[in-house]
């Protein structure tokens, strides 16, 4: 017995020894030059790590075309909070997406420079994605880029090399009032932004016919182009601001910016968005004049203080070309985003299908442009050193909604 005993205690003697031993001195050692472990899935989503958070890896990577754009900047913070890690193609000099290091954690941000005509770097870029998002689009042409080349052929692009690699989802960014022929106002034929953007649409889903369709109204937030494009100087004429029928005609839903990045993050999320479109229109319906005036009275601009007029564009030729005179002067960036396409797609009045789902059907809470709007508009408020507790300023009252019931009467 005493010998079984003794047996047993060198016998875990010696286990214990090996295992101090190979904590100090290991077996195997990994050096910089080893080759990589073989993987036992190349499934993304078996190699989640983490909670779920910055930090953590939820198993997506996303390629995300128009990165550096207002909306993209948006997209690509969300993206990178809940732990996505994210391949941002851009164009231009690097400082542009500089910004977009810091959206997600150490490693999770690869940034590839591409252009939208060279599919080698655009399959490059999307070669070890699972998620695609295609924001790229302008609301004006240039020499070197025309509509049909951005909203059309480089979106077929995009989409035929992310079916011939293999990405699992698609979601491409359009516009609400697309239209193959629309109606013209300010130019002849209507707008080619909304027709090239129509036919857009069609070449991607003949491309990827599971891809996700947004269709975003004017979108406002900071660094927009809706609400700095009615408080810039060149909008106005001295004192006035012409509209068409003074705005009265036309009837606009915006959206904030953060509703429409959370709506394609969670699109991304939701397996049944695949095939589908989404319109991404803002909780309220407003008269174009009705939000100019607000704009105004927040700006402490309106005709109480600074004498502001708005009327009707229809009869004041000087603006129009002056519009074309700045077209001509700064044809790859109008001064204050003025130019004819943005006044003709002023001019539309939002259409929101029945039938198509909205922001909502995605779980997104919409943002109220009264809640918004006025922390918004602050950097242009007249007098915006004074010192506001003298309660001299009244807070201006929101704009009115319309109901559709009411709309009808605007064209009579």
């Amino acid at each position: 017995m005493a010998a079984l005993i003794i047996t047993r205690n060198v016998r875990i003697a010696k286990q214990s020894a090996k295992g101090m031993l190979g904590v100090l001195y290991p077996r195997t050692c990994n050096y910089s030059t080893d080759a990589p472990r073989p993987l036992k899935s190349t499934n993304l989503s078996a190699m989640k790590r983490g909670t779920g958070g910055r930090s953590s890896f939820n198993g997506i990577v996303a390629t995300v075309f128009g990165c550096s754009g207002f909306v993209g900047r948006y997209v690509c913070n969300k993206l990178g909070k809940s732990g996505t890690q994210m391949v941002l193609p851009y164009r231009g000099d690097e400082s542009d997406v500089m910004r977009l290091k810091v959206c997600g954690d150490l490693g999770q941000v690869l940034f590839h420079f591409y252009d939208l005509r060279d599919e080698k770097a655009i399959r490059t870029a999307c070669k070890y994605s699972n998620v695609v998002i295609n924001l790229v689009g302008r609301e004006y042409e240039t020499k070197n880029f025309k509509f049909k080349d951005v909203h059309i052929d480089g979106a077929r692009r995009i989409a035929r090399i992310c079916r011939e690699v293999g990405v699992e989802r698609l979601i491409h960014v359009s516009a609400l009032n697309v239209d193959p022929e629309p109606e013209g106002h300010i130019i002849s034929g209507g707008s080619k932004f909304l027709r090239s953007k129509r036919l857009g649409e069609q070449a991607v889903f003949e491309e990827f016919p599971k891809a996700t369709i947004i269709r975003p109204a004017d979108i406002y937030g900071s660094e927009d182009r809706f609400l700095r494009y009615y408080a810039h100087v060149w909008r106005r004429q001295i004192r006035g601001t012409p509209l068409w029928f003074s705005g009265e005609r036309t009837v606009k839903q915006p959206v904030y910016v953060s509703d429409v990045a959370q709506g394609i993050v969670n699109s991304i999320k939701d397996p049944d968005t695949a095939g589908k479109i989404y319109q991404a229109v803002g909780p309220k319906r407003y008269k174009l004049s009705e939000l100019v005036d607000w704009f105004n009275r927040l700006m402490r601009k309106d005709e109480k203080w600074w004498g502001y007029l708005r009327y009707d564009m229809r009869f004041d030729p000087t603006f129009i070309f002056k519009t074309k005179l700045t077209e001509w002067i700064c044809p790859n960036q109008p001064m204050g985003n003025l130019h004819m396409e943005r006044l003709e797609l002023e001019c539309v009045t939002d259409k929101v299908l029945e039938k198509v789902p909205t922001l909502e059907d995605l779980g997104v809470q919409l943002t109220d442009m009264e809640d918004q709007v006025p922390w918004e508009l602050r950097p242009y408020r007249a007098s915006l050193y004074y010192d506001a507790d003298l309660n001299e300023f009244e807070t201006p009252a929101p704009p009115q909604t319309i109901a559709p019931r009411d709309e009808q009467r605007l064209y009579v």
